[in-house]
Protein backbone atom coordinates (compact mmCIF):
# COMPACT_ATOMS: atom_id res chain seq x y z
CA UNK A 1 0.00 0.00 0.00
CA UNK A 2 1.21 3.60 -0.71
CA UNK A 3 1.74 6.37 1.45
CA UNK A 4 -1.49 8.46 1.20
CA UNK A 5 -0.76 12.37 0.45
CA UNK A 6 -0.15 14.54 3.27
CA UNK A 7 -3.59 16.59 3.70
CA UNK A 8 -2.13 20.50 4.33
CA UNK A 9 -4.80 22.53 5.65
CA UNK A 10 -5.31 25.59 8.08
CA UNK A 11 -8.13 27.04 10.34
CA UNK A 12 -10.41 29.66 8.41
CA UNK A 13 -12.52 31.80 10.47
CA UNK A 14 -15.14 34.16 8.26
CA UNK A 15 -18.83 33.74 6.81
CA UNK A 16 -17.44 32.10 3.07
CA UNK A 17 -15.58 28.81 4.63
CA UNK A 18 -15.55 26.54 7.95
CA UNK A 19 -12.46 24.55 8.24
CA UNK A 20 -12.53 21.89 11.29
CA UNK A 21 -9.08 21.46 12.90
CA UNK A 22 -6.32 22.48 13.59
CA UNK A 23 -2.54 21.37 11.66
CA UNK A 24 -3.64 18.64 9.17
CA UNK A 25 -1.72 15.30 9.46
CA UNK A 26 -1.16 12.19 7.80
CA UNK A 27 -3.19 8.87 8.26
CA UNK A 28 -2.14 5.58 7.04
CA UNK A 29 -5.26 4.01 5.94
CA UNK A 30 -6.62 1.07 4.21
CA UNK A 31 -6.81 0.87 0.09
CA UNK A 32 -9.77 2.14 -1.16
CA UNK A 33 -10.14 4.60 1.48
CA UNK A 34 -9.77 8.18 1.38
CA UNK A 35 -6.31 9.88 2.54
CA UNK A 36 -7.70 12.47 5.27
CA UNK A 37 -6.65 14.23 8.36
CA UNK A 38 -7.54 13.80 11.39
CA UNK A 39 -9.45 16.57 11.28
CA UNK A 40 -11.72 16.99 8.47
CA UNK A 41 -11.26 19.91 6.19
CA UNK A 42 -14.60 21.24 4.92
CA UNK A 43 -15.63 24.02 1.75
CA UNK A 44 -18.77 25.63 1.11
CA UNK A 45 -18.60 25.12 -2.55
CA UNK A 46 -21.68 27.62 -3.56
CA UNK A 47 -19.94 30.25 -1.49
CA UNK A 48 -16.87 29.47 -3.36
CA UNK A 49 -18.51 29.74 -6.46
CA UNK A 50 -19.75 32.80 -5.72
CA UNK A 51 -16.04 34.49 -4.84
CA UNK A 52 -15.03 32.80 -8.37
CA UNK A 53 -17.89 34.21 -10.30
CA UNK A 54 -18.16 37.82 -8.49
CA UNK A 55 -14.76 40.08 -9.63
CA UNK A 56 -16.04 42.28 -7.02
CA UNK A 57 -15.94 39.96 -3.90
CA UNK A 58 -12.74 40.87 -1.50
CA UNK A 59 -10.82 38.39 -0.66
CA UNK A 60 -10.84 37.17 2.81
CA UNK A 61 -7.52 35.73 4.26
CA UNK A 62 -6.43 31.90 4.20
CA UNK A 63 -8.80 29.89 2.00
CA UNK A 64 -8.18 26.67 1.03
CA UNK A 65 -8.35 25.70 -2.65
CA UNK A 66 -9.46 21.69 -2.41
CA UNK A 67 -8.02 18.98 -5.08
CA UNK A 68 -9.36 15.92 -5.81
CA UNK A 69 -7.04 12.98 -7.17
CA UNK A 70 -8.42 9.75 -8.49
CA UNK A 71 -6.92 6.78 -10.38
CA UNK A 72 -8.83 5.94 -14.01
CA UNK A 73 -8.03 5.27 -17.31
CA UNK A 74 -10.78 6.87 -18.12
CA UNK A 75 -13.19 3.97 -19.25
CA UNK A 76 -14.36 2.95 -15.46
CA UNK A 77 -16.10 5.15 -13.15
CA UNK A 78 -13.09 7.47 -12.17
CA UNK A 79 -15.14 9.98 -12.59
CA UNK A 80 -18.18 9.05 -10.84
CA UNK A 81 -15.95 7.93 -7.29
CA UNK A 82 -14.18 11.52 -8.14
CA UNK A 83 -17.68 13.44 -8.31
CA UNK A 84 -18.43 11.13 -4.48
CA UNK A 85 -15.28 12.54 -3.36
CA UNK A 86 -15.63 15.91 -3.59
CA UNK A 87 -19.25 15.45 -1.75
CA UNK A 88 -17.46 13.91 1.00
CA UNK A 89 -16.22 17.51 1.56
CA UNK A 90 -18.74 19.63 1.09
CA UNK A 91 -18.66 20.41 -2.82
CA UNK A 92 -21.10 19.31 -5.04
CA UNK A 93 -21.21 18.55 -8.29
CA UNK A 94 -24.76 18.25 -9.31
CA UNK A 95 -27.17 21.28 -8.37
CA UNK A 96 -30.34 20.25 -6.93
CA UNK A 97 -33.42 21.21 -4.70
CA UNK A 98 -33.32 17.70 -2.72
CA UNK A 99 -31.30 16.78 0.34
CA UNK A 100 -28.87 14.01 -0.10
CA UNK A 101 -25.42 12.72 -1.68
CA UNK A 102 -24.92 15.35 -5.13
CA UNK A 103 -28.33 16.85 -4.55
CA UNK A 104 -27.58 20.33 -3.41
CA UNK A 105 -28.84 24.24 -4.37
CA UNK A 106 -25.31 25.24 -4.04
CA UNK A 107 -23.81 22.01 -6.33
CA UNK A 108 -21.92 23.21 -9.89
CA UNK A 109 -24.06 21.80 -12.41
CA UNK A 110 -27.67 22.32 -12.72
CA UNK A 111 -30.37 19.85 -14.72
CA UNK A 112 -30.56 22.91 -17.31
CA UNK A 113 -27.82 23.95 -17.86
CA UNK A 114 -25.58 24.65 -21.15
CA UNK A 115 -21.94 23.39 -20.16
CA UNK A 116 -19.49 24.39 -22.61
CA UNK A 117 -16.76 21.01 -21.97
CA UNK A 118 -13.98 23.45 -23.07
CA UNK A 119 -10.71 20.58 -24.17
CA UNK A 120 -7.32 20.03 -25.88
CA UNK A 121 -7.87 19.49 -29.60
CA UNK A 122 -5.12 20.93 -31.13
CA UNK A 123 -3.03 18.06 -31.05
CA UNK A 124 -3.64 13.90 -32.10
CA UNK A 125 -2.48 10.82 -30.50
CA UNK A 126 -1.96 12.02 -26.07
CA UNK A 127 -2.28 15.90 -27.08
CA UNK A 128 -5.18 15.74 -27.06
CA UNK A 129 -7.92 15.56 -23.95
CA UNK A 130 -9.10 11.73 -23.60
CA UNK A 131 -11.95 10.81 -25.19
CA UNK A 132 -12.94 7.98 -22.69
CA UNK A 133 -12.33 10.64 -19.98
CA UNK A 134 -14.49 13.02 -22.09
CA UNK A 135 -17.18 10.45 -22.32
CA UNK A 136 -16.76 10.06 -18.14
CA UNK A 137 -17.60 13.30 -17.78
CA UNK A 138 -20.88 13.62 -20.36
CA UNK A 139 -22.27 10.64 -19.04
CA UNK A 140 -21.97 12.25 -15.03
CA UNK A 141 -23.65 15.15 -16.41
CA UNK A 142 -26.63 13.28 -18.44
CA UNK A 143 -26.96 11.39 -14.85
CA UNK A 144 -27.98 14.45 -12.79
CA UNK A 145 -30.32 13.49 -10.55
CA UNK A 146 -32.94 15.60 -11.39
CA UNK A 147 -32.84 14.33 -15.08
CA UNK A 148 -30.56 16.10 -17.37
CA UNK A 149 -32.35 18.37 -20.04
CA UNK A 150 -29.70 20.73 -21.10
CA UNK A 151 -27.04 21.20 -23.41
CA UNK A 152 -23.18 19.71 -23.62
CA UNK A 153 -21.03 21.15 -26.43
CA UNK A 154 -17.40 20.14 -26.22
CA UNK A 155 -15.46 22.75 -27.79
CA UNK A 156 -11.79 24.44 -28.29
CA UNK A 157 -9.94 26.43 -30.47
CA UNK A 158 -7.03 25.51 -32.63
CA UNK A 159 -6.58 28.62 -33.93
CA UNK A 160 -6.60 27.44 -37.41
CA UNK A 161 -2.96 26.89 -37.38
CA UNK A 162 -0.44 24.68 -36.03
CA UNK A 163 -1.19 21.46 -35.04
CA UNK A 164 -0.54 18.02 -36.00
CA UNK A 165 -2.02 18.51 -39.34
CA UNK A 166 -1.04 22.58 -39.49
CA UNK A 167 -4.19 23.19 -40.08
CA UNK A 168 -5.13 23.63 -36.16
CA UNK A 169 -7.47 21.55 -34.20
CA UNK A 170 -9.95 18.57 -35.05
CA UNK A 171 -12.33 16.80 -32.82
CA UNK A 172 -12.42 14.18 -35.59
CA UNK A 173 -8.72 12.70 -35.09
CA UNK A 174 -8.43 9.31 -36.40
CA UNK A 175 -5.44 8.73 -33.99
CA UNK A 176 -7.31 9.56 -30.47
CA UNK A 177 -6.38 9.95 -27.16
CA UNK A 178 -8.36 6.98 -26.12
CA UNK A 179 -8.14 3.37 -25.30
CA UNK A 180 -9.72 2.60 -28.45
CA UNK A 181 -7.07 4.99 -30.58
CA UNK A 182 -10.18 5.44 -33.18
CA UNK A 183 -12.52 7.05 -30.79
CA UNK A 184 -12.57 10.89 -32.21
CA UNK A 185 -14.32 13.33 -29.51
CA UNK A 186 -17.33 13.35 -32.49
CA UNK A 187 -17.99 9.64 -31.90
CA UNK A 188 -18.66 10.37 -28.25
CA UNK A 189 -21.03 13.47 -29.23
CA UNK A 190 -22.44 11.05 -31.99
CA UNK A 191 -23.05 8.27 -29.53
CA UNK A 192 -24.78 10.04 -26.94
CA UNK A 193 -26.72 12.31 -29.29
CA UNK A 194 -27.96 8.62 -30.39
CA UNK A 195 -29.00 8.58 -27.24
CA UNK A 196 -31.36 11.41 -27.38
CA UNK A 197 -28.96 13.60 -25.48
CA UNK A 198 -28.22 17.52 -26.35
CA UNK A 199 -24.64 17.26 -27.06
CA UNK A 200 -22.63 19.02 -29.70
CA UNK A 201 -19.40 19.49 -31.38
CA UNK A 202 -18.16 23.12 -31.93
CA UNK A 203 -14.84 23.60 -33.38
CA UNK A 204 -13.76 27.56 -32.94
CA UNK A 205 -11.48 27.04 -35.85
CA UNK A 206 -14.07 27.30 -38.10
CA UNK A 207 -14.96 31.10 -37.49
CA UNK A 208 -11.71 32.44 -35.39
CA UNK A 209 -11.10 34.88 -38.49
CA UNK A 210 -14.39 35.71 -38.46
CA UNK A 211 -14.69 39.21 -36.00
CA UNK A 212 -18.21 39.87 -35.18
CA UNK A 213 -20.71 41.95 -32.70
CA UNK A 214 -22.61 40.32 -29.33
CA UNK A 215 -26.01 38.99 -30.50
CA UNK A 216 -27.16 41.83 -28.38
CA UNK A 217 -26.34 43.96 -31.94
CA UNK A 218 -28.17 41.68 -34.49
CA UNK A 219 -25.39 40.29 -35.62
CA UNK A 220 -25.97 36.80 -35.05
CA UNK A 221 -23.22 35.24 -36.98
CA UNK A 222 -20.44 32.66 -35.37
CA UNK A 223 -17.40 34.68 -35.10
CA UNK A 224 -15.46 35.93 -32.66
CA UNK A 225 -15.73 39.49 -30.42
CA UNK A 226 -12.77 41.35 -30.31
CA UNK A 227 -12.67 44.20 -27.72
CA UNK A 228 -11.34 47.40 -29.09
CA UNK A 229 -8.50 47.98 -26.38
CA UNK A 230 -5.72 46.18 -25.61
CA UNK A 231 -4.63 45.62 -22.05
CA UNK A 232 -1.79 45.80 -19.54
CA UNK A 233 -0.60 42.18 -20.25
CA UNK A 234 -0.81 42.74 -24.19
CA UNK A 235 -3.40 42.03 -26.14
CA UNK A 236 -7.48 42.40 -26.65
CA UNK A 237 -10.07 39.96 -25.06
CA UNK A 238 -11.60 38.13 -28.12
CA UNK A 239 -14.04 35.31 -27.25
CA UNK A 240 -15.88 32.77 -29.12
CA UNK A 241 -19.69 33.35 -29.92
CA UNK A 242 -21.61 31.25 -31.86
CA UNK A 243 -25.23 29.04 -32.81
CA UNK A 244 -25.74 25.00 -32.08
CA UNK A 245 -26.95 22.81 -33.98
CA UNK A 246 -30.11 22.94 -31.72
CA UNK A 247 -30.14 26.70 -31.93
CA UNK A 248 -29.05 27.90 -29.07
CA UNK A 249 -27.40 31.02 -29.12
CA UNK A 250 -23.93 30.73 -26.95
CA UNK A 251 -21.86 34.21 -25.99
CA UNK A 252 -18.73 32.66 -24.45
CA UNK A 253 -18.81 36.03 -22.11
CA UNK A 254 -22.19 37.41 -21.89
CA UNK A 255 -24.25 33.25 -21.44
CA UNK A 256 -26.97 31.99 -23.48
CA UNK A 257 -28.64 34.58 -25.47
CA UNK A 258 -32.85 34.31 -25.56
CA UNK A 259 -33.76 36.05 -28.61
CA UNK A 260 -37.25 36.46 -27.84
CA UNK A 261 -36.50 38.86 -24.34
CA UNK A 262 -33.14 40.39 -26.38
CA UNK A 263 -31.59 38.92 -23.20
CA UNK A 264 -28.34 36.98 -21.63
CA UNK A 265 -28.48 34.40 -18.78
CA UNK A 266 -25.12 34.54 -17.64
CA UNK A 267 -26.05 32.07 -14.89
CA UNK A 268 -27.12 29.24 -17.27
CA UNK A 269 -23.95 28.89 -19.55
CA UNK A 270 -21.09 26.61 -17.07
CA UNK A 271 -17.82 25.87 -18.40
CA UNK A 272 -15.96 22.82 -17.56
CA UNK A 273 -12.10 22.96 -18.15
CA UNK A 274 -10.30 19.98 -18.97
CA UNK A 275 -6.79 19.86 -20.41
CA UNK A 276 -4.10 17.26 -20.27
CA UNK A 277 -1.25 17.65 -18.42
CA UNK A 278 1.90 18.13 -21.18
CA UNK A 279 4.71 19.64 -21.55
CA UNK A 280 5.14 23.09 -23.68
CA UNK A 281 8.32 24.36 -25.68
CA UNK A 282 7.70 27.87 -25.26
CA UNK A 283 5.87 28.41 -22.18
CA UNK A 284 6.87 25.13 -20.50
CA UNK A 285 3.54 23.89 -18.87
CA UNK A 286 0.42 23.23 -20.50
CA UNK A 287 -2.30 23.04 -17.77
CA UNK A 288 -5.76 24.41 -16.75
CA UNK A 289 -4.34 27.74 -17.08
CA UNK A 290 -2.19 27.68 -20.37
CA UNK A 291 -5.59 25.91 -21.57
CA UNK A 292 -6.95 28.88 -21.70
CA UNK A 293 -5.56 30.01 -24.77
CA UNK A 294 -8.43 27.91 -26.46
CA UNK A 295 -10.51 30.81 -25.31
CA UNK A 296 -9.63 33.70 -27.86
CA UNK A 297 -8.94 34.13 -31.27
CA UNK A 298 -5.21 34.69 -31.90
CA UNK A 299 -5.88 35.20 -35.63
CA UNK A 300 -7.78 38.03 -34.79
CA UNK A 301 -5.58 39.57 -32.19
CA UNK A 302 -2.53 39.36 -34.77
CA UNK A 303 -0.86 37.04 -32.81
CA UNK A 304 -1.05 38.74 -29.22
CA UNK A 305 -2.98 36.65 -27.47
CA UNK A 306 -0.56 33.79 -27.43
CA UNK A 307 3.02 35.88 -27.31
CA UNK A 308 1.23 37.81 -24.46
CA UNK A 309 0.90 34.44 -22.22
CA UNK A 310 4.73 35.00 -20.43
CA UNK A 311 3.12 38.32 -19.13
CA UNK A 312 -0.25 36.85 -17.84
CA UNK A 313 -2.44 37.38 -20.34
CA UNK A 314 -4.47 33.98 -19.29
CA UNK A 315 -4.96 35.74 -15.71
CA UNK A 316 -6.73 38.66 -18.25
CA UNK A 317 -8.90 36.34 -19.94
CA UNK A 318 -9.91 34.57 -17.79
CA UNK A 319 -11.10 37.55 -15.66
CA UNK A 320 -12.49 39.33 -18.58
CA UNK A 321 -14.54 36.15 -20.08
CA UNK A 322 -15.63 33.00 -17.76
CA UNK A 323 -14.32 31.52 -14.75
CA UNK A 324 -14.72 27.71 -15.18
CA UNK A 325 -17.27 25.90 -12.80
CA UNK A 326 -14.78 23.58 -12.37
CA UNK A 327 -11.46 22.37 -13.85
CA UNK A 328 -10.82 18.31 -14.44
CA UNK A 329 -7.30 17.63 -15.08
CA UNK A 330 -6.92 14.42 -18.10
CA UNK A 331 -3.31 12.74 -16.36
CA UNK A 332 -3.94 9.38 -17.88
CA UNK A 333 -1.43 9.73 -20.30
CA UNK A 334 1.13 12.89 -19.71
CA UNK A 335 2.68 14.38 -21.85
CA UNK A 336 6.42 14.88 -20.44
CA UNK A 337 8.81 16.11 -23.79
CA UNK A 338 8.17 17.82 -26.83
CA UNK A 339 4.80 19.34 -26.28
CA UNK A 340 2.45 20.55 -26.77
CA UNK A 341 1.98 17.66 -29.25
CA UNK A 342 2.18 14.04 -27.49
CA UNK A 343 2.63 11.05 -29.30
CA UNK A 344 1.47 7.39 -28.46
CA UNK A 345 5.30 6.69 -27.94
CA UNK A 346 6.40 9.08 -25.80
CA UNK A 347 3.22 9.99 -23.47
CA UNK A 348 4.08 8.74 -20.11
CA UNK A 349 0.74 6.50 -18.54
CA UNK A 350 -0.32 8.01 -15.01
CA UNK A 351 -3.70 6.89 -14.92
CA UNK A 352 -4.78 9.48 -13.15
CA UNK A 353 -7.32 12.84 -12.66
CA UNK A 354 -7.08 15.70 -10.75
CA UNK A 355 -10.04 18.15 -10.00
CA UNK A 356 -10.18 21.49 -8.55
CA UNK A 357 -12.20 24.76 -8.75
CA UNK A 358 -9.31 26.61 -8.42
CA UNK A 359 -7.16 26.19 -11.72
CA UNK A 360 -4.19 28.04 -10.49
CA UNK A 361 -3.67 25.17 -7.45
CA UNK A 362 -4.34 22.40 -9.92
CA UNK A 363 -1.69 23.80 -12.08
CA UNK A 364 0.82 23.79 -9.24
CA UNK A 365 0.32 20.92 -7.65
CA UNK A 366 0.21 18.38 -10.78
CA UNK A 367 2.95 19.85 -12.39
CA UNK A 368 4.84 20.13 -9.14
CA UNK A 369 3.89 16.42 -8.18
CA UNK A 370 3.09 14.59 -11.11
CA UNK A 371 4.72 16.30 -14.09
CA UNK A 372 8.24 17.12 -13.03
CA UNK A 373 9.04 14.33 -11.29
CA UNK A 374 8.29 12.62 -14.95
CA UNK A 375 10.23 14.80 -16.63
CA UNK A 376 13.51 14.57 -14.23
CA UNK A 377 13.92 11.30 -15.86
CA UNK A 378 14.48 12.35 -19.41
CA UNK A 379 17.87 14.04 -20.40
CA UNK A 380 18.24 17.76 -20.85
CA UNK A 381 17.59 19.47 -17.58
CA UNK A 382 14.02 21.03 -18.73
CA UNK A 383 12.80 19.86 -15.35
CA UNK A 384 13.82 23.31 -13.44
CA UNK A 385 12.17 25.63 -15.64
CA UNK A 386 8.72 23.46 -15.91
CA UNK A 387 8.80 23.97 -11.97
CA UNK A 388 5.90 26.30 -10.88
CA UNK A 389 8.12 27.66 -7.63
CA UNK A 390 10.35 28.75 -10.77
CA UNK A 391 10.85 32.96 -10.80
CA UNK A 392 13.15 33.44 -13.56
CA UNK A 393 11.37 35.02 -16.39
CA UNK A 394 10.90 32.17 -19.33
CA UNK A 395 9.95 29.35 -16.59
CA UNK A 396 6.38 28.37 -16.08
CA UNK A 397 6.12 29.71 -12.24
CA UNK A 398 7.43 33.09 -13.74
CA UNK A 399 4.33 33.51 -16.37
CA UNK A 400 2.35 31.60 -13.36
CA UNK A 401 2.37 34.37 -11.22
CA UNK A 402 1.83 36.83 -13.49
CA UNK A 403 -1.08 35.44 -14.36
CA UNK A 404 -2.77 34.59 -11.09
CA UNK A 405 -2.10 38.15 -10.50
CA UNK A 406 -4.67 39.48 -12.62
CA UNK A 407 -7.30 37.56 -10.61
CA UNK A 408 -6.22 39.03 -7.50
CA UNK A 409 -6.41 42.09 -8.79
CA UNK A 410 -10.08 41.23 -9.85
CA UNK A 411 -11.14 40.22 -6.31
CA UNK A 412 -10.96 36.52 -6.96
CA UNK A 413 -9.46 33.97 -5.26
CA UNK A 414 -6.57 31.40 -6.83
CA UNK A 415 -3.70 30.12 -5.04
CA UNK A 416 -0.08 28.81 -5.63
CA UNK A 417 0.59 28.41 -1.98
CA UNK A 418 1.35 25.04 -0.76
CA UNK A 419 -0.09 25.81 2.63
CA UNK A 420 -3.56 27.00 0.94
CA UNK A 421 -3.78 23.74 -0.80
CA UNK A 422 -5.95 20.42 0.39
CA UNK A 423 -5.58 16.85 -1.36
CA UNK A 424 -7.16 14.56 -1.42
CA UNK A 425 -6.36 11.04 -3.16
CA UNK A 426 -7.50 7.69 -2.72
CA UNK A 427 -5.56 5.15 -2.08
CA UNK A 428 -6.34 1.84 -4.25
Amino acid sequence: MKKPNKITGALLLGLIFIIAGCAARSANVAAGTMAASQQTAFENSGQLQQMIGSPAQPIPPRLISSIFIEETDGTDDGIKRLIQSMHRQGIDFYQHDQTGFAASPSGLIAFDDVIIIKINCQWAERGGTNTDLIHSVIKAITEHPAGFRGEIIIADNGQGQYGSERRGGSLSWINANSADRRQSVMDVVRNFQASGFRVTGVLWDDFTTVKTEEFASGDMRNGFVVESNIRSTGAEISYAKFTTEFGTHVSFKEGIWNADSKTYSSGKLKLINMPVLKSHALYQVTGAVKAYMGTPSDRLTNGRSHSSIARGWMGTQMVNTRMPVINIMDMIWVGVDRGPSSSYSTAKQINKVAASIDPFALDYWTSKNILVPEVMKLPGGRAPAMNPDGTDPGTFGYWLRLSIEELHKAGIWATMNEAEITVYEVVR
